[in-house]
């Protein structure tokens, strides 16, 4: 059996199979399941189908030579687990016809060289870019999302050059559909929340017209030394809020209860919410709410 050459990620177009394998070769390689076919000129290794990279390269191959990986398949390749692989998005210049195909969508706008770079031999757009296309167009959830751990996989230092970047993109996009969002949504986004809920609890509580809290706020002692971090926290009215993930929190349940009467102690009121109030949040709403009417102000 001729072993398959890497090709691009596993994904061939079927002249560049032909090289290796001949046409009674691949007739049999298609009807054993060794390949699979992807559209009518491109075949992808059976074993490598459900793989993204896979998967975004042989879109990249089926789009042709002028196509780029965008919105969330290119966040997802520069490391945001909160966007989602599937479909792919792919972008072509507006002059290039383009049309949808199984688990592909095809868009129109900018392909500029200076707005694509190369990761793990894939063309995407660059991170900005990307993010951009997602603060818009992805649902609201998502887009948080992805806006805090685009943020976080950048240096501290560069996360405001970043959101200027990316703000000037949302302002200046062809397409007016979803600025309001986008821009509503990047603002605010910190790129400090730890994992997509808390992205999507962040999201909720602004939803309900509450103030945003701080995100990942720090609790030190007298001598200032480091004691507790919040996920999140309004500190000046000594609110505080946790987001109980079951991995994180399932056998700490007891240390847990110690440590929010220990912040009781320190004149803090601690809120917990869990992945219940990710599909309804009314109860920690209510809960913040009146927190608030607690410090005595309107909620």
């Amino acid at each position: 059996m001729v072993a398959l050459p890497e090709g691009l990620h596993g994904a061939y177009t079927r002249t560049e199979i032909r090289r290796v394998l001949s046409p009674h070769a691949l007739r049999v390689a298609l009807a054993n399941r060794r390949l699979t076919v992807f559209s009518k000129d491109i075949v992808i290794d059976s074993k490598r189908l459900a793989e993204f990279h896979t998967r975004a390269a042989a879109a990249l191959l089926f789009a042709g030579p002028h196509a780029v990986l965008s919105g969330e398949s290119a966040l997802a390749l520069h490391g945001c687990s909160a966007a989602r692989t599937a479909p792919i998005h792919v972008t072509l210049p507006y002059f290039r016809r383009g049309r949808d195909h199984t688990g592909v969508l095809i868009h129109h706008g900018s392909v500029d060289a200076q707005d694509i770079t190369e990761l793990h031999g894939l063309r995407v757009h660059a991170l900005d870019m990307a993010l951009a296309q997602v603060l818009c167009r992805a649902d609201r959830r998502t887009a948080i999302a992805c806006a805090d751990q685009a943020l976080a996989l950048l240096p501290a230092i560069e996360r405001a050059e970043c959101r200027a970047w990316t703000e000037e993109r949302i302002r200046n996009r062809r397409d007016p559909r979803g600025r309001q969002q986008g821009l509503a949504l990047l603002d605010l986004a910190t790129g400090l929340a730890e994992s997509p809920m808390e992205s999507s609890i962040l999201l909720a509580i602004v939803d309900a017209g509450l103030p945003a809290p701080i995100p990942q706020y720090v609790i030190t002692d007298l001598d200032g030394r480091d004691v507790y971090r919040l996920d999140f926290a309004w500190h000046e009215l000594r609110i505080g809020g946790e987001y109980d993930g079951y991995e994180a929190h399932k056998n700490r349940k007891t240390r847990d209860a110690a440590r929010d009467e220990d912040l009781r102690r320190r004149g803090w009121l601690i809120i917990r919410a869990d992945v219940d109030d990710l599909k309804d949040p009314s109860r920690l709403i209510a809960d913040i709410r009146a927190a608030f009417r607690h410090r005595g102000l309107p909620a």
